[in-house]
């Protein structure tokens, strides 16, 4: 039928235009520490390739401050203030009316194919509809609601467990992996799941196509644990570390609510690894997380390189969002600041610019409506992201533009631009920072009647309606139906 409609536009004097494939890859908690937005912090050689391919947006942010609620606004192209899921909530429950991302590329003629942590990782997070094919390793997985588990399943571990000094000193520890660290040996580096599940999705990219592809992978590193081949913990002496600018008494210029939640936890993690003397320890585990996921990419850009499909596939490289080490006492994320929100996102493929950098203010939110519009297939109606295809295509002209960043809840959100951040909470406190002589948040302007101007202007681009919190997880039971499932009410 594809060789039939190509002859017939020939025989009409038309020219057929192949859609192009598209490469979705994902990675978790990587923040802004990379070559391409400037940093020298991690090494990552392959990330620097792809964007001598493309497009880097260095002013890139997410669509939620942690894992669920970005992925659920990313595949619904919707934010949490839209939609009503600020946190747990299961979207494709809560509004099955929603046409998510790969359902779009389903509709518009691709195979879709999925791998690894797209959606949140717990059992019945990740959306079963619309693809031809969702990679998971183990029967069990298939049978008991598609969880990730990046680190189960006879998945290899270092030596010892925990391996990292802060949960060795907690006597209740229970396996929660937060703030652990260690290396693996090189020869269990094939074996390590995000490896399997990019040697998966090579095999796809690798192969010659009927149809057009959408190829949707995503990595669970550099989330915690920070486990990784013992390679790239060589690649950071810890004699060579520096943690990154912190000011001491960061948080006095804060709202006080906010401020008494951050201290507690500054209390509970910052300052406990600081009193451990594992600062450098933590970051190395951190950098060399980054750096293996670097080389997954790798992976994939040899598999396009050496494949029929290297000349009609776009490449869109995201983090869910950033991620804090120790600035502001803080570790991990859950904030509306700079080193939470700022994101690595690339792009490259036919009709981008090559090796080009723009500081136009983005969110991740603005990539379904972009993917839609470059592969010419129909999107969901009411997007609340824009394209950027234009952006995409000439860098150099990008416009001032002012985004919204929702919070956990209701009424609290962040603005940004590309020289201002404003950041309310429902509890009324505020913060405004000059990004072009502030960037690391230091100084809290919103009290400063100088800045009136400034603050007021920021808050006619915040949301004008928050839609109520949806149905939480916790009020659903799932329902498995063989290979699939389904979230009903309890």
């Amino acid at each position: 039928m594809r060789f039939i409609l190509i002859t017939l536009l020939c025989l009409c004097g038309l020219q057929a235009v192949e859609k192009p494939n598209v490469i979705f890859f994902a990675v978790d908690d990587m923040n802004d520490w990379i070559g391409p937005m400037g940093s020298k912090m991690a090494k990552t050689p392959n990330l620097d390739r792809l964007a001598n391919m493309g497009v880097t947006f260095t002013n890139a942010h997410t669509a939620g401050v942690y894992c669920a609620p970005s992925r659920t606004a990313i595949f619904t192209g919707r934010n949490a203030t839209t939609s009503g899921c600020y946190t747990d909530q299961v979207y494709f429950h809560n509004h099955p009316e929603y046409m998510p991302l790969q359902v779009a590329f389903k509709n518009g003629g691709y195979d879709t194919y999925g791998v690894g942590k797209l959606f949140h990782h717990p059992v019945g997070s990740i959306d079963p509809r619309g693809w031809t094919e969702y990679y998971l390793r183990t029967e069990d997985q298939k049978k008991n609601g598609w969880p990730v588990e990046t680190w189960g399943y006879e998945a290899p571990l270092p030596a010892k467990v925990p391996a990292s000094k802060f949960n060795q000193a907690d006597k209740k520890w229970k396996g929660r992996p937060f703030m652990e660290v260690g290396a693996i040996p090189n020869e269990k580096e094939e074996e390590i799941v995000d490896t399997l599940r990019t040697n998966w999705a090579c095999k796809i990219i690798k192969k010659k196509h009927d149809k057009p592809f959408f190829m949707a992978l995503g990595l669970y590193a550099p989330h915690y644990p920070n486990y990784a081949p013992q390679r790239f913990f060589d690649m950071y002496p810890l004699e060579s570390i520096k943690h990154g600018p912190w000011k001491e008494d960061d948080l006095d210029d804060i709202p006080e609510p906010e401020q008494k939640k951050k201290r507690a936890r500054k209390a509970g993690i910052h300052d406990k690894l600081i009193k451990l003397g594992i600062v450098e320890e933590t970051i190395q585990g951190y950098l060399a997380a980054i750096s293996y996921a670097d080389s997954n990419l790798g992976r994939v850009l040899n598999a396009l390189e050496n494949s029929p499909n290297k000349d009609n596939t776009i490449i869109v490289f995201w983090s869910d969002h950033g991620y804090a080490q120790g600035e502001k006492g803080n570790w991990g994320k859950h904030t509306m600041w700079q080193r939470t929100t700022n994101v690595p996102f690339i792009w490259a493929g036919p009709g981008i610019t090559k090796g080009q950098k723009t500081a136009y203010t983005s969110s991740l939110i603005d990539m379904y409506p972009t993917l839609t519009d470059l592969c010419s297939i129909t999107p969901d109606k009411d997007l609340d992201g824009e394209s950027l295809k234009s952006i995409l295509a000439n860098p150099a002209k990008s416009p001032e533009r002012t985004i919204f960043i929702p919070y956990t809840e209701p009424k609290s959100y962040t603005v940004v631009n590309e020289k201002w951040r404003y950041i309310k909470y429902k509890e009324g406190g505020e913060e405004l920072y000059d990004l072009s002589k502030d960037f690391h948040e230091w100084n809290n302007l919103a009290d400063n009647p100088e800045y009136k101007a400034i603050k007021e202007e920021m808050i006619t681009h915040g949301p004008k309606e928050f839609a109520l919190i949806g149905t939480s997880k916790k009020k659903l039971k799932l329902v498995f139906k063989g290979d699939s499932y389904e979230w009903v009410k309890k």
